[in-house]
């Protein structure tokens, strides 16, 4: 409904069924982006198997994976993160609440998509909550966001505030950046 392109769900067992009459699930994320291309998979499973289908997704060769898991166990994400970082894959969170650039261009993740607007902030939090109050004040005070990125608030994370910060550089649609630690 934002506008992000969902090409594949992934089940294991459940590959070769739709979702919602519109989505292919396939077993395994090797499969989906064979099928589909795709380039960014959101994780949503328990923290006993995070790790595991983060490292699927890596070895699959997806380029952005955002896990929204919380409480993986702080050793199996040391080991995926810098998996994922020897591989070149950008990593978010675990436990964060995903990334939305507003005006319905892309969310890949759980936020309250109506408090954000189109506008040329910023916004890299660890906190959830916190991003999502900042957002919604900086919308009713008229100021938009180009990007926000909730990165995580579990120990140890795939991404941090240097790491957003130099892609923010990189793009020509930001001229401030707030962030929330």
């Amino acid at each position: 409904a934002y506008g992000t392109k969902v090409v594949a769900g992934v089940t294991p067992g459940r590959g070769g069924t739709m979702f919602d009459d519109a989505v292919s699930v396939y077993n395994t994320v090797e499969e989906a982006v064979l099928q589909t291309g795709a380039n960014a998979s959101l994780v949503f499973v328990p923290p006993q198997f995070a790790a595991d289908a983060i490292a699927e997704a890596v070895d699959a060769g997806i380029e952005v994976v955002i896990s929204i898991t919380e409480g993986v166990p702080v050793l199996d994400t040391i080991k995926v993160v810098h998996y994922a970082k020897e591989q070149g894959v950008i990593l978010v969170g675990p436990n964060c609440p995903g990334l939305i650039s507003p005006a319905e261009k892309c969310k890949v993740g759980i936020m309250p998509s109506h408090i954000y607007k189109g506008g040329r902030i910023g916004v890299v939090s660890r906190s959830g909550t916190l991003s999502y109050e900042a957002v919604g004040q900086l919308t009713d005070l008229g100021l938009g966001q180009s990007t926000v990125v909730g990165i995580g608030g579990d120990p140890v994370s795939g991404t941090d505030f240097v790491d957003v910060l130099s892609e923010f550089q990189k793009d020509d649609d930001t001229d401030a950046v707030v962030l929330i630690g």
